[in-house]
């Protein structure tokens, strides 16, 4: 199989286009972590929500473009009740405690979902949000890659937040606050730096990242609850470049992303099926062991 170049250059775009999805998921989540210190575990129900109400707006009727204009202020509002309602009642509670808070965050949102929208899978608005359909081939040296248009749109789309997020944190002054926010909570609050304001903002972003992954998924996979799980695999992700680091987010999507496509296509057969599901938590678990902190992350050091 190994002479098949067009046959691995098939595997390394899928394997490709599914990193760049899970770095966009991971992406969420170091948001709020750096911010914070949360380790959010709504973020794969946010995916999902944020797709359920876009879908089931326009159910209603709603134009596709103003729909995603209503689902943008509700994941505003959603990121205001939780500033309101939880981070500003546990503020200075132990980890664990904001840890489970998201837990109850994540069914509380699986309740309102299958209770507003059902629990049947739903279709991605795609024609209406004229993402492209279909697919091109392209046949070097007498071979065949087939790519499918939406992969193409989710990948260009999810790079383009990606890059716009890093530019939003490096170059505007809401975008220091929050590297200030995320270095040393005291000290930002000592030069007179809101941090209720910045937790809004930073889960209002993570609710942005949410939607643009629900659309994509959900235009490669339909919108189901099963997407959370899907966005778990941001966890072998986070693990491989760091809880902290924005970089570190995306370069272990594409490792996680690629390597489970070539390890599911060439080793699969030697380890079973199913490889592509347990692949990510081996490498974490390897990570874990030989360091801990990442590619990217930072080693933390605590006084005992």
């Amino acid at each position: 199989m190994w002479q098949m170049p067009d046959f691995l250059m098939q595997v390394l775009w899928e394997g490709f286009v599914s990193g760049i999805l899970y770095a966009l998921i991971a992406l969420g989540f170091v948001l709020i972590f750096k911010a914070s210190g949360i380790f959010n575990f709504a973020q794969g129900i946010m995916v999902v929500f944020s797709g359920l109400t876009l879908v089931g707006l326009h159910a209603l009727g709603v134009p596709a473009w103003l729909a995603l204009l209503l689902t943008l202020a509700t994941m505003y509002v959603l990121a205001y009740s939780i500033e309101r309602l939880i981070l500003r009642n546990l503020v200075n509670q132990p980890d664990i405690i904001l840890f489970m808070a998201t837990i109850g965050l994540t069914n509380i949102l699986i309740g309102m979902g299958q209770w507003i929208f059902g629990g049947e899978t739903k279709t991605m608005i795609t024609k209406e949000l004229f993402l492209p359909s279909g697919s091109s081939v392209w046949e070097p040296g007498g071979g065949l890659v087939i790519f499918q248009h939406i992969d193409i749109a989710a990948a260009v789309i999810a790079a383009a937040l990606i890059v716009g997020l890093a530019l939003f944190f490096s170059k505007t002054k809401v975008g220091r606050a929050l590297r200030a926010v995320a270095d040393d909570h005291q000290a930002s609050l000592s030069v007179g730096i809101s941090l209720n304001q910045i937790w809004v903002i930073t889960w209002f972003a993570a609710g942005i990242v949410a939607l643009v992954t629900g659309i994509m998924w959900g235009a490669r996979s339909d919108v189901s609850f099963s997407l959370q799980i899907i966005a778990l695999k941001a966890l072998p992700v986070l693990v491989l470049g760091g809880f902290t680091s924005v970089p570190g987010a995306i370069v272990g999507g594409l490792i996680i992303g690629i390597g489970e496509k070539v390890f599911e296509i060439y080793w699969g057969p030697l380890f079973g099926s199913g490889v592509e599901g347990w692949f990510a938590y081996v490498i974490a678990l390897v990570f874990l062991l030989y360091r801990p902190q990442g590619l990217f992350g930072e080693k933390i050091i605590e006084r005992v």
